[in-house]
């Protein structure tokens, strides 16, 4: 009977969707109200799927990083203005992220890597449940091998990511030039991504 029991507990309900829904409404409502933690909750539900839209518009890494940085900082000055009954948390979310790239695109005087549309339909609100699973360990490897950088490294993409800071702010507090506060972030972050995918 214990068996039968767990195993009918791992099965996905559409109830589970509903609840991560309500998660990241609560966090982004929280955010809005200055809530840092919050906002750090925001990025762990959201980091890939964002990622993805900014990377198929940008259609560079570096570029799609940048801009993911300042769609954080966009939402940290906007989510006060965000309301849960008109959109879906991350639809709201989506619709910064794609203005963002598209703004990219457009002062590079560029085209979009791929249609938008495609872009935006990373930002499926309903992942099924071996996406969720997969998410859930994505994001534990990347505090583990956040944990794991060098303090400088570990320290600039925190404060960049985490609690809304611009790159040039970051260099001012380090007292750094902003291109050696960008590559120490860049190469950290290069340094995280071959981390989480050497699993």
């Amino acid at each position: 009977m214990a068996g039968c029991a767990s195993s009918h507990a791992d099965v996905r309900t559409p109830d589970d969707t509903a609840a991560a829904r309500a998660r990241l409404t609560e966090a982004l409502v929280r955010t809005g109200q200055e809530d840092r933690a919050a906002l750090q909750d925001v990025y762990r539900l959201t980091s890939a799927k964002l990622f993805g839209i900014c990377l198929r518009i940008c259609g560079e890494r570096s570029a799609a990083e940048d801009v993911l940085h300042e769609v954080y900082l966009t939402i940290w000055k906007r989510a006060g203005a965000y309301e849960p009954g008109r959109a879906r948390p991350i639809s709201w979310l989506a619709t910064i992220a794609r203005n963002k790239a598209i703004d990219w695109v457009r002062a590079k005087g560029a085209r979009p890597a791929h249609p938008v549309e495609e872009a935006l339909s990373v930002a499926d609100p309903t992942p099924d449940q071996s996406e969720t699973v997969a998410r859930d360990q994505e994001s534990q490897r990347l505090h583990d091998c956040l944990d794991a950088l060098d303090a400088r490294a570990r320290d600039a993409i925190r404060t960049a990511f985490f609690d809304g800071v611009t790159y040039a702010e970051l260099a001012e507090r380090k007292n750094v030039p902003l291109g050696t506060m960008k590559s120490i972030v860049r190469r950290g972050l290069l340094q995280l991504r071959g981390c989480v995918d050497d699993d």
